[in-house]
C-alpha cells in the first residue's frame, strides 16, 4: 500500500468525483459545464479548512488535462512565478493553483497579473478568509469567478469514507475491515464537515484496530479514544473564528440561549479565552446597555473570574454571563446615540461651546465674557436631585436629538425622567 496519506490518495482526479458543493460545481452548474467543454475561467476559491478548496482545483485540472501548477503564497517567490510565466509561454497556457492567496505580495502579483489578464496562466486561488476582505483587488477583479465552498454535510462525508473503505486501488478496498454503519457515522459526525479531517480519522483507527484472522476490527474504545482528540473545525484568528464571534453576538441579542452557549462553546474549544471574554464584555454594553445596567459589571466579573480560573473552568462563569445576556432585557440607545453624536460632528454639524459652559478657573475668564453657568445642585427638583433648564448644546444644534430612550427593563424608568425633563425644558 502506498505510504501516502489516505486523505492524498482520494483526492478527486475530475470534478466528476467532487464530494458535495453542488452548489459550485454541481452538473447544472456553468462552472461545470465550463469546465467540461474545456473552458476554465480565473477563480477564487474560499471557504473554511478542509472543505475542497485543494481537492476541486486539482480535479478541474484532471478533467482539463491542461497543464497544472500548485503553489503556497507563504512560501512561493518570486522566481517561482517566473517558472509559471516560463511554462505558460512554452504550452500555452497553465493553470496556477495558488493556495494561500491572501498572503501573495506585490511582487508576485506585477509579476504575474498580466498574464493572467491576457489568459496564458489560469489562476486558481484558494483562501480560508474572505477574498473581499483579504484578497488584493487587483487579484480579485482578474477571477470571473469567486465561489464560496461550504463545509461537507455529514452524509456527503460518510459517502466519501464509504468509497474510501471500497476503493481497492487509492483507498482501503484491498484490506478486510470490520466497520459498523454506526462507527463510519461517528467518523463522519466527527469530522464537522473536514473531508481530510474525516478520512484521516479514519485512517487512524483503521491502524490502530487490531487484526484477527485477517480481518482488521474497528473497536469501538478505540474509535472513541481518537475521536476525542479530534480538534474543533476552524482556525483561530482565521474567518471562521470571526464568523464564531459574530454568531454568538447575534444569537445573544436575539435572546436564542441555546445557539449563544453553542457558538460559546465552539470559541472556547478553539481556545481563545481573551478573545472570547472581550466581546461578551462589548456585548454587555452594546446590546444589554441600560436596559439592564448592572449586567455589564456582571459580566466583567465573570470575565474576571474565568481569566483567573482558566480553561476549562472558565467556561462555567462565561456561561452563566451568556444566559444571563440572552435573557435580559436590551437596548442599544446609549451607545447609539453616541455615534449619532459621532456621525454629526463628521458632517460637519458643530458649533460654539455656550459660555456659561466654558472654564472660568483661571484669571481674565470674566473679561471673555466667560461664565454664568447655573449649579444645578442648587436647585432641588423632588426626589431626582439637582436640574436646572440653561443650554448646553452649541446655538446652532439647540433641539438635536441624538438619545431616543427604548422603554424596555430599567431603562423604562431612565426614559420616563427623559422624557419629563424634556417636557420640564419646552415649559422655559
Amino acid at each position: 500500500m502506498s505510504n501516502e496519506p489516505l486523505a492524498y490518495r482520494m483526492r478527486p482526479q475530475t470534478i466528476d468525483e467532487i464530494a458535495g458543493q453542488q452548489h459550485v460545481i454541481g452538473k447544472d452548474t456553468a462552472l461545470y459545464k465550463m469546465i467540461k467543454n474545456g473552458h476554465v475561467p480565473s477563480m477564487l476559491l474560499y471557504g473554511d479548512p478542509g472543505v475542497g478548496k485543494t481537492s476541486l482545483a486539482f480535479a478541474i485540472a484532471g478533467t482539463t488535462k491542461l497543464p497544472f501548477v500548485a503553489l503556497n503564497a507563504t512560501k512561493a517567490g518570486k522566481k517561482d512565478v517566473e517558472d509559471v510565466v516560463a511554462d505558460a509561454r512554452i504550452s500555452g497556457k497553465v493553470i496556477l493553483f495558488l493556495d494561500e492567496i491572501h498572503r501573495f505580495n506585490k511582487l508576485q502579483q506585477d509579476t504575474l497579473l498580466p498574464h493572467v489578464e491576457n489568459g496564458s496562466i489560469i489562476l486558481i486561488g484558494a483562501t480560508t478568509e474572505n477574498p473581499f476582505h483579504d484578497v488584493n483587488p487587483a487579484i480579485r477583479s482578474r477571477c470571473g469567478e469567486i465561489k464560496q465552498l461550504k463545509r461537507l454535510t455529514t452524509e456527503d462525508v460518510d459517502s466519501l469514507l464509504e468509497r474510501a473503505l471500497l476503493d481497492k486501488e487509492k483507498g482501503l478496498g484491498k484490506m478486510a475491515i470490520a466497520i459498523t454503519d454506526e462507527q463510519r457515522k461517528k467518523i463522519a459526525d466527527a469530522a464537522n464537515g473536514d473531508a481530510r479531517k474525516a478520512l484521516t480519522l479514519l485512517e487512524s483507527t483503521i491502524f490502530a484496530s487490531f487484526e484477527e484472522d485477517g480481518v482488521t476490527k474497528v473497536e469501538d474504545s478505540i474509535l472513541n479514544s481518537l475521536v476525542d482528540r479530534v480538534g474543533v473545525f476552524g482556525d483561530k484568528k482565521g474567518s471562521h473564528f470571526y464568523n464564531l464571534l459574530s454568531a454568538l453576538q447575534k444569537s445573544v441579542r436575539g435572546s436564542d440561549t441555546d445557539a449563544a452557549l453553542y457558538y460559546l462553546a465552539h470559541l472556547l474549544e478553539n481556545g481563545d479565552l481573551v478573545a472570547v471574554s472581550r466581546r461578551l464584555l462589548v456585548m454587555s454594553y452594546e446590546d444589554i446597555g441600560l436596559a439592564n445596567p448592572s449586567v455589564g459589571p456582571q459580566v466583567l466579573s465573570a470575565i474576571q473570574s474565568a481569566e483567573r480560573l482558566g480553561l476549562p473552568e472558565a467556561r462555567i462563569p462565561l456561561a452563566n454571563a451568556v444566559v444571563l445576556m440572552c435573557l435580559s432585557e436590551k437596548s442599544n440607545s446609549a451607545y447609539s446615540a453616541l455615534d449619532s453624536a459621532i456621525a454629526s460632528i463628521h458632517a460637519g454639524k458643530t458649533g460654539e461651546i455656550p459660555k456659561h459652559l466654558k472654564d472660568t478657573h483661571y484669571a481674565g475668564a470674566a473679561e471673555l465674557g466667560h461664565g454664568g453657568y447655573i449649579y444645578p445642585h442648587d436647585h432641588k427638583i423632588g426626589t431626582f436631585g439637582g436640574w436646572v433648564n440653561q443650554t448646553y448644546l452649541p446655538d446652532n444644534l439647540v433641539g438635536t436629538k441624538f438619545y431616543e430612550p427604548i422603554e424596555a427593563g430599567e431603562e423604562k424608568r431612565l426614559a420616563a425622567i427623559y422624557n419629563r425633563l424634556e417636557k420640564f425644558k419646552k415649559e422655559k
